[in-house]
């Protein structure tokens, strides 16, 4: 009997956080709208961005190009907590922070070697089908830039 009732408060457990991330607006899968969007020239693009629940964790899959138009994949599994976490794939970035200022809107910041190299906002429609990415920081060559990124929800 006690196992039965350890086995069910786990199983509740991950349904409620399970259930937690699905009413995050931010969670699923965003393609660029490059026509709503506009970047300083030569900027990477980030073509898909995937957030997806990583057990209590969230986990983002980038996918783009860089300026050169050469392919780009980058990973970042953290939490919502504006703590670093460590980016896999990303020549320009060892950390990611993602803070939640309210259910539609996150804070970004991005280093590389502990320095700051990018900053944003990322804001989701009140109906939830787009989202804008709006950044600014230094390129590879220390040249300052902005960049407004426009996401569908797919």
């Amino acid at each position: 009997m006690k196992a039965r009732t350890i086995i069910l408060t786990l199983a509740l457990c991950f349904i409620a956080g399970a259930v937690g991330f699905a009413s995050d607006v931010n969670m699923g899968t965003w393609k660029l709208n490059e026509a709503k969007s506009k970047f300083a020239p030569g900027a990477s693009k980030n073509n898909s961005v995937v957030y997806e629940a990583a057990g209590d964790n969230v986990k983002a899959t980038v996918d783009g190009t860089d300026g050169n138009g050469k392919p780009t994949h980058s990973e970042w599994t953290g939490k919502f907590d504006g703590k670093d976490y460590p980016v896999t794939g990303d020549p320009a970035a060892d950390t990611r922070s993602l803070k939640k200022i309210d259910d539609r809107t996150l804070e970004l910041t991005v280093k590389k070697d502990g320095k700051v190299t990018m900053t944003g906002r990322i804001v989701v429609a009140a109906d939830g089908k787009s989202r804008t990415l709006t950044s600014s920081g230094t390129d590879a060559t220390g040249k300052k830039v902005k960049n407004t990124a426009v996401y569908d929800k797919q």
